[in-house]
């Protein structure tokens, strides 16, 4: 049984979207950052990924920089990646591997465990060095998956998240799976927030992704617990009209370690706020959209699967990767649409069906987080800077 997800009784704006100037406001997107994403767990890679001494991943958002590196004693360390001297920036690139970390502005190294370990005319500097090490993000490891937290505001964990599926995630062994493929960096031009309502939402499925309609029929579903949404749709024997789908229903080999009821299902997983997992037969795939401005975000994605040579797998892998790849086109209209709608003076909110759970769960959150997002116009500037009243 899933977790309930809380709500304040009699709620007035249950029933009701986020109001469309939290979409764009400059100061809204402002506390947003402080009070939600600093806050949450952000999916940096897999432990595979960082496998050897020395090897790390970086993860860039909100202004930050954050690098977990494997350390001499095998375990992983996350750091802001900022030299502690005059703040630049200590590595560049999405991954790499090193023997110390050390600063190309002033030659500041430190070791893999984030000491500060040499840095040149050190008679020079009235400082202990044990006081001036690389500045620890808060990493947590759930199921082969690393996950970094800028601040730490009494959240859940990422296991404690995902608590109520971890039966249903279990078969899948995500702590075996690989990089297939490589990290993939997409822009656009929407708010972070209406990419994740977008997953979340289920009533656009028959509408707008004629090809999931055609492999799902109406099998499409959508829950809320507290912290996590899930949807998930039942590939159908029919076979489908379409040359990629139908390819990908009659490749699709059995997959010996899943239970029968999950050898033709797909699944998916959103976790507060802005992290989903796409959990396919054949692979698997981390998806989190990044806020980079009230109007822009940043999705990063990348696929990992099982070592699987059989050929009937490679193919139903690359036909997943061609349905998918149409997915994504129809939803970026889709978002883009949203959000150049948002603009009109003549919108507010939108009433929200009893059956988008996913959506109420989510402003139910925000709403908590920025009470200001009650308020269906924009408040007076300055709003999230002026004192609580008592």
């Amino acid at each position: 049984m899933a977790e309930a997800a809380t709500h304040i009784a009699n709620d007035p704006d249950e029933g009701w979207s986020l109001p469309a100037w939290t979409y764009s406001d400059p100061e809204f997107f402002e506390a947003e950052v402080a009070r939600v994403i600093r806050p949450s767990w952000q999916i940096v890679c897999h432990v595979s990924d960082v496998p050897n001494q020395g090897d790390f991943h970086t993860l860039d958002y909100i202004g930050e920089s954050v690098v977990v590196v494997r350390g001499r004693d095998g375990a992983l360390n996350a750091f802001t990646n900022v030299c502690r001297h005059r703040g630049a920036r200590l590595l560049d690139g999405p991954s790499g591997c090193a023997k110390k970390l050390v600063c190309p502005y002033h030659a500041w190294t430190y070791d893999l465990d984030g000491r500060l370990a040499g840095l040149p005319m050190r008679e020079t500097y009235a400082m202990d060095m044990a006081d001036h090490g690389l500045k620890t993000v808060d990493l947590e490891v759930w199921r082969g998956f690393v996950f970094v937290r800028l601040e730490d505001d009494g959240g859940p964990s990422v296991a404690r998240m995902m608590a109520p599926y971890e039966a249903e995630v279990e078969p899948y062994r995500f702590e075996d799976l690989r990089a297939f493929g490589r990290v993939t960096l997409r822009p656009r031009a929407v708010n972070w927030k209406n990419v994740g309502d977008n997953y979340s939402d289920g009533l656009h499925i028959a509408v707008a992704h004629p090809g999931l309609k055609r492999l799902m029929g109406n099998g499409y579903g959508v829950e809320a617990s507290a912290h996590v949404d899930k949807m998930w749709g039942p590939i159908l024997d029919k076979p489908s009209a379409n040359p990629s789908e139908r390819a990908y229903q009659h490749f699709l080999p059995s997959v010996p370690h899943l239970p029968a009821d999950r050898q033709r299902l797909w699944t998916y997983f959103k976790l507060w706020p802005n992290i989903a997992f796409d959990i396919y037969p054949d692979q698997v795939d981390f998806m989190q959209w990044l806020p980079v401005s009230p109007t822009q975000c940043l999705i990063r994605e990348i696929a990992y699967a099982l070592p699987d040579e059989r050929r009937k797998m490679k193919a139903a892998r690359y036909c997943n990767w061609r349905i998918n790849r149409q997915v994504n086109a129809e939803d970026t209209v889709l978002i883009e649409r949203v959000q150049s709608g948002m603009a009109s003076k003549s919108f507010t909110v939108g009433p929200l069906s009893e059956q988008e759970v996913a959506l109420r769960n989510f402003c139910r959150k925000i709403r908590h987080a920025i009470p200001e997002a009650r308020q269906h116009r924009p408040p007076t500037p300055g709003w999230s800077r002026r004192p609580k009243s008592i």
